[in-house]
Order: structure tokens, then C-alpha cells, then sequence
């Protein structure tokens, strides 16, 4: 099983999509896990998710993990497939706790409540292309399989 998480080709467009989703969840994952970026550290992000959302704690720090440790590991291509799962699925529940209601487009002219949805489709794509696909080219999961 590990194997089938791990296997993947040499293809370079697996490493783009990697290295871009990871590389735009890190920076969200450390807003949330560090308090770096502007933003509020694990405690008031969890108390957030709580208040706003009803998610209960133990999902919220799945949902800082998936984007923290999940952006590192997609960078590095290391469990590729678990990690880009993680994301797929963060994204699902934003959709459908939060932007859903807002429409397809994001808030481009300031003019609606909030974001739509085609940020976040974007985002579970190229994570359902790397499930897929596996980590590709220069990622750790070529290394562990050998």
C-alpha cells in the first residue's frame, strides 16, 4: 500500500502542479500553525473555525496540518498523494462552510459579501491531478519507492 501511495512517474508537470499548490498552502498553513504572515497562531484559529464554522477543534487542527505540513510536503513531494488529498479536502469544506453561497467568481470589485468558488476548484484540481498523477519529477516519493 505504501508502494501505490508513493509511486509516480518522472513528469515534470506533476513537480509544477506540486510546487505551486504547496507553495501557495505553506504561507496559509503558516498563518495558521506559526502566526507568521499576519496571521493568529493554532488557539485562535481553532477558536475561530469553532465560533464562525461550528468545526470542533480536533478538525480544525487537521485543516492547520493539511495546509502547514501538507504545503511543506507537496514542495518536497514527499506523500504526494496524502498530502494533495489533504488539500482536495480542506478546500471541499471551505466551499461548503463558507464561499458556496457567494457564487462561482471571487471578489474581484469589492462588490460582493464575500469569495466565490473558482479559487477553490482551481486548488482541488491540481490536487486531484497530483492524487492522480503522484509527485513526479525531483520529488522524495521517486526516492522512497526505491
Amino acid at each position: 500500500m505504501f508502494r501505490a501511495l508513493c509511486a509516480t512517474n518522472n513528469d515534470t508537470g506533476s513537480l509544477i502542479l506540486r510546487v505551486i499548490l504547496g507553495g501557495v498552502f505553506f504561507p496559509h498553513g503558516a498563518q495558521k500553525a506559526l502566526a507568521w504572515f499576519g496571521g493568529n497562531g493554532p488557539a485562535k484559529t481553532v477558536e475561530f473555525f469553532n465560533q464562525a464554522f461550528g468545526v470542533p477543534a480536533p478538525l480544525a487542527y487537521l485543516v492547520i496540518a493539511a495546509e502547514f505540513l501538507g504545503g511543506i510536503a507537496l514542495i518536497l513531494g514527499l506523500l504526494t498523494r496524502f498530502a494533495a488529498f489533504g488539500i482536495f479536502a480542506v478546500m471541499a469544506g471551505a466551499i461548503y462552510l463558507v464561499h458556496w453561497q457567494n457564487g462561482f467568481f471571487m471578489n474581484w470589485s469589492g462588490t460582493q459579501q464575500g469569495e466565490g468558488i473558482e479559487y477553490h476548484l482551481l486548488a482541488m484540481a491540481m490536487a486531484l491531478a497530483l492524487m492522480v498523477q503522484g509527485g513526479g519529477r525531483a520529488s522524495l516519493d521517486r526516492l522512497l519507492i526505491r
